[in-house]
Protein backbone atom coordinates (compact mmCIF):
# COMPACT_ATOMS: atom_id res chain seq x y z
CA UNK A 1 0.00 0.00 0.00
CA UNK A 2 1.48 3.35 -0.95
CA UNK A 3 1.03 6.71 0.87
CA UNK A 4 0.19 9.76 -0.65
CA UNK A 5 2.43 13.20 -0.32
CA UNK A 6 0.21 16.40 -0.25
CA UNK A 7 1.00 18.72 -2.69
CA UNK A 8 2.28 21.02 -0.10
CA UNK A 9 4.97 18.38 1.03
CA UNK A 10 6.07 18.04 -2.37
CA UNK A 11 6.07 21.29 -2.90
CA UNK A 12 8.59 21.83 0.16
CA UNK A 13 10.66 19.00 -0.92
CA UNK A 14 10.89 20.31 -4.05
CA UNK A 15 12.15 23.86 -2.67
CA UNK A 16 14.61 21.83 0.34
CA UNK A 17 16.29 20.00 -3.17
CA UNK A 18 16.38 23.21 -4.48
CA UNK A 19 17.69 25.01 -1.76
CA UNK A 20 20.14 22.31 -1.23
CA UNK A 21 21.81 22.42 -4.71
CA UNK A 22 21.82 26.15 -5.29
CA UNK A 23 23.79 26.59 -1.23
CA UNK A 24 26.45 23.59 -2.93
CA UNK A 25 26.99 25.48 -6.10
CA UNK A 26 27.48 28.69 -4.78
CA UNK A 27 29.88 27.00 -2.34
CA UNK A 28 32.11 25.16 -4.87
CA UNK A 29 32.03 27.67 -6.90
CA UNK A 30 34.11 30.30 -4.80
CA UNK A 31 37.38 30.60 -5.31
CA UNK A 32 39.58 28.58 -3.36
CA UNK A 33 41.21 32.62 -1.83
CA UNK A 34 37.57 33.48 -0.86
CA UNK A 35 36.63 30.50 0.80
CA UNK A 36 39.53 30.60 3.06
CA UNK A 37 39.33 34.04 4.33
CA UNK A 38 35.36 33.05 5.08
CA UNK A 39 36.58 30.14 6.43
CA UNK A 40 39.36 32.22 8.72
CA UNK A 41 36.18 34.71 9.83
CA UNK A 42 34.48 31.82 10.66
CA UNK A 43 36.94 30.67 13.07
CA UNK A 44 37.65 33.71 14.96
CA UNK A 45 33.30 33.64 15.75
CA UNK A 46 34.15 29.76 16.66
CA UNK A 47 36.84 30.58 19.25
CA UNK A 48 34.17 33.10 21.00
CA UNK A 49 31.57 30.43 20.94
CA UNK A 50 33.63 27.87 22.39
CA UNK A 51 35.41 29.82 25.00
CA UNK A 52 31.65 30.30 26.09
CA UNK A 53 30.42 26.26 25.93
CA UNK A 54 33.90 25.03 27.12
CA UNK A 55 33.64 21.58 25.82
CA UNK A 56 35.90 18.82 26.70
CA UNK A 57 34.96 16.64 23.81
CA UNK A 58 34.12 18.11 20.48
CA UNK A 59 33.58 16.71 17.34
CA UNK A 60 33.58 17.79 14.34
CA UNK A 61 33.24 16.71 10.23
CA UNK A 62 35.94 16.31 7.52
CA UNK A 63 35.36 18.81 4.91
CA UNK A 64 32.95 17.59 1.79
CA UNK A 65 32.28 19.45 -1.31
CA UNK A 66 34.44 22.97 -0.27
CA UNK A 67 32.75 22.86 3.15
CA UNK A 68 34.20 25.34 5.75
CA UNK A 69 38.31 22.97 5.92
CA UNK A 70 38.09 23.56 10.02
CA UNK A 71 41.05 20.79 10.43
CA UNK A 72 43.40 23.52 11.10
CA UNK A 73 41.79 25.23 13.20
CA UNK A 74 40.35 21.69 15.22
CA UNK A 75 44.31 21.46 15.71
CA UNK A 76 44.50 24.43 17.70
CA UNK A 77 41.69 23.87 19.77
CA UNK A 78 43.22 20.65 21.01
CA UNK A 79 46.52 22.56 21.74
CA UNK A 80 44.90 25.04 24.01
CA UNK A 81 44.15 22.44 26.79
CA UNK A 82 45.66 19.07 27.46
CA UNK A 83 42.31 17.44 28.30
CA UNK A 84 40.85 18.18 25.31
CA UNK A 85 39.23 15.73 23.05
CA UNK A 86 38.39 15.73 19.05
CA UNK A 87 36.06 13.49 17.60
CA UNK A 88 34.49 12.34 14.20
CA UNK A 89 31.33 10.81 12.78
CA UNK A 90 31.05 7.16 11.64
CA UNK A 91 28.61 5.60 9.87
CA UNK A 92 28.17 1.97 10.66
CA UNK A 93 24.99 1.32 8.56
CA UNK A 94 22.65 3.37 6.48
CA UNK A 95 19.65 4.88 7.97
CA UNK A 96 21.36 4.45 11.49
CA UNK A 97 22.80 6.72 14.12
CA UNK A 98 26.04 7.14 13.55
CA UNK A 99 29.27 7.19 16.20
CA UNK A 100 31.84 8.88 16.99
CA UNK A 101 35.54 8.03 17.54
CA UNK A 102 38.46 10.39 19.32
CA UNK A 103 40.75 11.99 16.24
CA UNK A 104 44.11 12.80 17.00
CA UNK A 105 46.15 14.92 14.41
CA UNK A 106 47.94 12.50 11.72
CA UNK A 107 46.17 9.35 12.51
CA UNK A 108 45.74 6.57 9.92
CA UNK A 109 42.47 7.10 8.58
CA UNK A 110 40.05 4.91 6.36
CA UNK A 111 37.43 6.05 4.13
CA UNK A 112 33.88 5.43 3.92
CA UNK A 113 31.46 5.05 0.84
CA UNK A 114 31.41 9.01 -0.12
CA UNK A 115 35.46 9.08 0.39
CA UNK A 116 35.04 10.62 3.47
CA UNK A 117 37.72 9.41 5.92
CA UNK A 118 37.62 8.75 9.73
CA UNK A 119 39.40 6.66 12.56
CA UNK A 120 38.99 2.91 11.74
CA UNK A 121 38.42 2.08 15.25
CA UNK A 122 38.24 2.90 19.07
CA UNK A 123 35.62 3.40 21.50
CA UNK A 124 32.80 5.70 20.77
CA UNK A 125 32.94 8.96 22.29
CA UNK A 126 30.05 10.98 23.27
CA UNK A 127 30.98 14.77 22.66
CA UNK A 128 29.38 17.60 24.46
CA UNK A 129 29.49 19.94 21.50
CA UNK A 130 29.15 19.02 17.65
CA UNK A 131 29.70 21.37 14.58
CA UNK A 132 27.28 20.50 12.52
CA UNK A 133 27.77 21.53 8.32
CA UNK A 134 24.93 22.82 6.76
CA UNK A 135 24.45 23.48 2.87
CA UNK A 136 21.20 25.38 3.75
CA UNK A 137 20.23 26.50 7.18
CA UNK A 138 17.98 29.36 8.90
CA UNK A 139 17.43 31.41 11.57
CA UNK A 140 15.53 28.85 14.12
CA UNK A 141 18.38 26.62 13.72
CA UNK A 142 17.66 24.32 11.32
CA UNK A 143 19.89 22.74 8.40
CA UNK A 144 20.10 21.38 5.19
CA UNK A 145 22.88 18.57 5.24
CA UNK A 146 22.86 15.78 1.82
CA UNK A 147 19.19 13.71 2.98
CA UNK A 148 20.55 10.53 4.69
CA UNK A 149 19.09 12.00 8.21
CA UNK A 150 22.10 10.94 9.86
CA UNK A 151 22.51 14.08 12.41
CA UNK A 152 18.88 13.92 13.07
CA UNK A 153 18.94 9.92 14.25
CA UNK A 154 22.66 10.85 16.21
CA UNK A 155 21.72 14.47 17.56
CA UNK A 156 17.93 12.92 19.21
CA UNK A 157 20.15 9.62 21.00
CA UNK A 158 22.55 11.61 22.49
CA UNK A 159 21.79 15.51 22.53
CA UNK A 160 24.91 16.95 22.58
CA UNK A 161 25.37 20.82 21.70
CA UNK A 162 24.67 20.91 18.09
CA UNK A 163 26.60 23.93 16.65
CA UNK A 164 26.12 24.53 12.56
CA UNK A 165 29.01 25.52 10.91
CA UNK A 166 28.31 27.30 7.16
CA UNK A 167 29.15 30.01 5.12
CA UNK A 168 26.31 33.05 4.85
CA UNK A 169 25.62 31.73 1.06
CA UNK A 170 23.55 28.52 2.51
CA UNK A 171 21.26 31.38 4.70
CA UNK A 172 17.69 31.08 3.70
CA UNK A 173 14.37 32.43 5.14
CA UNK A 174 13.57 28.85 6.04
CA UNK A 175 14.82 25.48 5.10
CA UNK A 176 11.15 23.60 5.70
CA UNK A 177 11.91 21.74 8.33
CA UNK A 178 10.32 18.05 8.57
CA UNK A 179 9.05 17.01 11.89
CA UNK A 180 12.10 14.80 12.62
CA UNK A 181 14.24 17.28 11.79
CA UNK A 182 16.61 18.24 15.06
CA UNK A 183 17.20 22.08 14.91
CA UNK A 184 20.83 23.46 16.29
CA UNK A 185 21.50 25.70 19.15
CA UNK A 186 23.67 28.00 17.49
CA UNK A 187 24.61 28.72 13.66
CA UNK A 188 28.27 29.88 13.19
CA UNK A 189 29.01 31.79 9.97
CA UNK A 190 31.72 34.30 8.57
CA UNK A 191 29.29 36.56 9.93
CA UNK A 192 28.75 35.47 14.08
CA UNK A 193 27.96 32.90 16.22
CA UNK A 194 23.56 32.96 16.12
CA UNK A 195 21.61 31.38 18.76
CA UNK A 196 18.79 29.68 17.15
CA UNK A 197 15.64 31.55 17.42
CA UNK A 198 12.85 28.78 17.24
CA UNK A 199 9.84 31.40 16.77
CA UNK A 200 11.68 32.18 13.50
CA UNK A 201 10.83 29.17 11.66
Amino acid sequence: MTTSVSPADDEAGRIRRALRERACAERLALPDERRATLTEQLEAHLDCLLARLAPHALAFCWPYRAEPDLRAWMCRWLVGGHSRVAALPVVLAKATPMVFRRWTPGMEMVFDRHGIPHPPDGEAIVPDAVLVPCNAFDAAGYRLGYGGGYFDRTLALIDPVAVGVGFELGRAQTVYPQHHDRPMQWIVTEAGAFPARPHAA
